[in-house]
């Protein structure tokens, strides 16, 4: 069965006291707390640095079984190297993560590339050529160029997922190329009548056997936790209900 898996970008802001988190809740215990609301989170550190293992093994045992971490890659790959000659640091990358995937715990990989750019199908084919089958990726282009037929092609033959970011300036083609999808709603706020679309969209989704990965901008407020919360709620009842941690 399709699952949603909703969340933010990002857990550790203690801002969101208290409409997201407990007044009183200490920072070591937000993640915790987290994960009896939402049952997904992007990593975004990942980006910058590599994760150690003691790191990992904490946010394994802190979370539930059915939680799961959606991680950027490292700005090495996407950003130093822009997919070039990647083949030795890339495992590097994925082997700190690897615990998460033993776990269980493991969502998409987040290719985010940078908004310079410009769309190049032999450079990416030839880096999703060298990425292992086992590992869900998803790609995200800042550079509308590649928002093409000839991309999307290369994307569905890999079976990697075309990431759709939303932001107040760009919105990605809600085009699908894998068998889960993955939505990075980056606006401040969204209006009911956004959101209702936005449910519809991941209902469909599911309808059709994709799981669906959404995450919300991590703002100094809690809104997007908020909006998140809403979301999973409301498609996926009962499970933004749990206990909260102590």
């Amino acid at each position: 069965m399709a699952q949603l898996y909703a969340g933010t970008s990002g857990w550790a802001y203690p801002s969101w006291k208290p409409e997201f988190y407990p007044e009183k809740l200490a920072q070591k215990n937000f993640l915790q707390h987290y994960s009896t609301q939402l049952n997904t989170v992007e990593v975004n550190f990942t980006f910058r640095q590599l994760v150690k293992e003691t790191t990992v093994q904490k946010w394994i045992v802190e979370t539930p079984a059915t939680f799961r971490f959606g991680v950027k890659a490292h700005q090495v790959i996407t950003h130093i190297k822009r997919l070039k000659k990647t083949e030795d640091f890339v495992p590097r990358f994925l082997s700190t993560v690897q615990p998460l995937a033993q776990a269980g715990k493991m969502g998409p990989v987040l290719f985010q590339l940078p908004p310079n750019l410009k769309a190049d199908s032999v450079l990416l084919e030839e880096f999703l050529s060298t990425l292992l089958r086992g590992v869900p990726c998803a790609f995200e282009f800042r550079h509308e160029s590649w928002f093409t037929d000839q991309i999307f092609d290369l994307l569905r033959t890999h079976k990697r997922a075309l990431c759709v970011a939303e932001t107040e300036e760009r919105v990605t083609p809600d085009v699908v190329t894998a068998d889960f999808c993955y939505y990075r709603y980056r606006k401040p706020t969204y209006t009911a009548e956004e959101r209702s679309a936005m449910v519809n969209r991941i209902r469909e989704h599911l309808a059709q056997g994709r799981d669906v990965f959404a995450y919300f901008k991590h703002e100094e407020t809690p809104q997007g936790a908020i909006y998140a919360k809403d979301v999973l709620r409301e498609i996926a009842p009962g499970y933004a209900e749990l206990p909260a941690s102590s």
